[in-house]
């Protein structure tokens, strides 16, 4: 889908027909077709194979500059309907005179540009407008690990109780979700030190025009980048040392209960070997004996309690 967007000089946000790619004005690129991406492509003098490969699910960070456009390709956070987080590739392009997005699915980072939210971004400035996009990456990066923790907090409260398949499922999930964000935010954290290099060249400052208060925003972008950074090496030691601990205390307790098993398994022996020894065909002790039931069964209840307390004591159970 591709919508086009422009900031009027009232700071309100306009949607523009397909048809109207004008200067100063935002394509916004979801999941687009052939004919969409062609369309951007020859009209603002784009590489074709630079925005189609802002759809592949597995593109790598990175940033890349021609003689008419900066590319840059960052990973997003993503969290979907059933809960689960995951990285979205982006592709952000600047032109002499226009600004593209491009992705291959809605997301909660670039809906959070709209009208309501017009007076924080310019489609105009288009390096700001750049800027903002990956400052509030990083916030999302911030928010969702904030959620993890919480998530990750209930499900061990949850398995002190029981340790049912669910909510070792669960951590699982976030382990890998873990895993997805650790790799995305080292790449974007090289594409902003990079990106930091080349605003200073002149050929990209004009090109984008990047300003003095851009390389603050900037600076600002790469230490809440960091901080994400910090976060989700500390949230997957955690929950790493969690999943140790939990598999530890599963195996623990597989062990008492084997030993309770085998424990009640010898108890229950001793009154049977006794039935067994009493029960031959021939002649035993007490056979001619009116009692001799009960004294058998005596010596069984004995014998019984005798290794309960021994057992006991052994803390068998």
């Amino acid at each position: 889908m591709l919508r086009i967007y422009r900031t009027e000089e009232d700071g309100r946000l306009t949607k523009l027909k397909k048809n109207k790619i004008l200067p100063m004005t935002w394509c916004s690129l979801v999941n687009p077709n052939e004919e969409e991406l062609l369309q951007v492509s020859t009209v603002l003098h784009v590489d074709y194979d630079l925005l189609s490969n802002s759809l592949d699910a597995d593109e790598r960070s990175r940033i890349e500059q021609e003689k008419n456009s900066l590319a840059i390709i960052i990973n997003l956070p993503l969290l979907d309907d059933e809960g689960n987080f995951d990285t979205l590739p982006c592709g952000l392009v600047i032109t002499p005179k226009n600004f593209i997005t491009i992705c291959a699915r809605d997301n909660r980072v670039m809906n959070s540009f709209n009208r309501s939210t017009a007076k924080t971004f310019d489609t105009r400035d288009r390096a700001r407008f750049m800027l903002n996009i990956l400052y509030k990456c990083t916030q999302f990066y911030l928010k969702y690990l904030n959620i993890i923790n919480k998530r990750t907090d209930e499900l061990e409260y949850a398995l002190r109780k029981t340790t049912s398949n669910k909510e070792l499922f669960q951590l699982m999930e976030i382990q890998k979700s873990m895993v997805y964000f650790t790799t995305a935010l080292k790449d974007n954290h090289l594409v902003l030190l990079k990106l930091l290099r080349l605003m200073r060249t002149p050929a990209v400052a004009k090109l984008a025009g990047f300003g003095n208060d851009d390389a603050d925003l900037l600076d600002d972008v790469i230490i809440e980048n960091k901080q994400a950074i910090e976060m989700v090496d500390m949230h997957r030691s955690i929950l790493e040392g969690m999943m140790d601990g939990f598999a530890s205390i599963i195996n623990n307790n597989v062990n008492l209960v084997m030993k309770f098993l085998a424990a009640i398994t010898i108890i229950l022996s001793i009154p049977t070997m006794l039935a067994s020894f009493w029960g031959m065909n021939v002649p035993v002790a007490f056979a001619g004996d009116p009692n001799g039931f009960w004294l058998v069964m005596g010596i069984s209840a004995i014998a019984t309690v005798m290794t309960i307390i021994y057992f006991r004591r052994k803390g068998m159970f």
